[in-house]
Parts: structure tokens; sequence; C-alpha cells
């Protein structure tokens, strides 16, 4: 998938499930790649309020939800598949 937009990762600072959710977008295979960045929730009152303790949240660049807490590949497969 070659496009500019980046997904969002959402975060907060010394959260385990974070990193995890990261070290799994980093290590999804080679036909799979997209850019994303991370944000750490705690610098935006509106981000904390909007997602609180759902955090991880794997954002896509259309602001839709893919997975939360923990990394779902078949979901974000589904919604590449979508996109296509």
């Amino acid at each position: 998938m070659e496009r500019s937009e980046k997904f969002i990762v959402y975060v907060r600072e010394d959260c385990h499930l974070c990193q995890q959710m990261i070290l799994a977008l980093n290590n999804l295979p080679g036909q799979v790649s997209f850019d994303f960045q991370v944000i750490d929730i705690d610098s935006d009152p509106e981000l904390v309020a909007m997602y609180g303790e759902k955090i991880p949240v794997l954002v896509s660049p259309t602001h839709q939800v893919i997975c939360y807490h923990f990394f779902d590949s078949s979901t974000l497969g589904d919604y590449l598949s979508k996109i296509r």
C-alpha cells in the first residue's frame, strides 16, 4: 500500500500495552506497510477526554478506530483490504 497518509497510534508514557502495539506495527510482514505516527494523549486534554483509558488506540488516516488496548491484525487487514 503506497499512501502518504499516516495512521496514528495514541499512547501514554510508560504504557506497556502501548509499547506492545508499536512493536507489533513495526514487525508487520513486508507486504503490509504503512506510515504511522505516535502521539501521547497526555499532551492534549481533548485526546485525554476522547480516549482516556482506551489507549493504545490505532486510528486510520480517515480517523476510524482500528483497534484499542491490543493490536488486532485481522481488523487491520480488513481495513486495508477495503481501501485497496
